[in-house]
């Protein structure tokens, strides 16, 4: 079972507290494996860091997840592999050059099991997914 599989279901996020959405990623982390689990939480504390202050955090798609005026990023633990979802394709293509030597699709970087991704592009891709949120807020 991956740690996908093992997460809670998804609550209304429109009614849920911020509490609640803390407790529920917590709730998550807890049932993945390590290495993986330690990766994550380091994941976790990064994005944390890079988001706007007003920033929240959830379950959405049986993933952890940050929102920002609307979803900012995901992350998750697979049988071999973390991913992050920046939602959408413009922040892997922006960033394509620093992504050579992560496995990337259209919407998902790959990155081990025990090895975040490097910090300083982790917050590249939060700071410009929560610019592009703040961009749609406006329009």
């Amino acid at each position: 079972m991956t740690a996908r599989n093992a997460s809670p279901k998804k609550t209304n996020s429109k009614q849920a507290s911020p509490e609640i959405g803390r407790a529920e990623v917590e709730a998550y982390l807890a049932k993945v494996p390590e290495p993986a689990r330690t990766t994550l939480e380091k994941t976790r504390a990064m994005i944390r860091a890079a988001a706007p202050k007003e920033a929240t955090e959830r379950i959405s798609y049986q993933m952890p997840s940050f929102h920002c005026k609307r979803a900012l990023v995901s992350y998750a633990a697979f049988k071999d592999h973390c991913s992050l979802f920046p939602m959408g394709s413009s922040a892997i293509e922006e960033f394509a050059e620093e992504l050579k030597g992560f496995r990337t699709s259209k919407g998902t970087i790959q990155f081990p099991l025990d090895k975040p991704l490097p910090k300083a592009l982790l917050t590249k891709i939060v700071k410009a997914r929560a610019a592009q949120n703040e961009a749609k807020g406006r329009s």
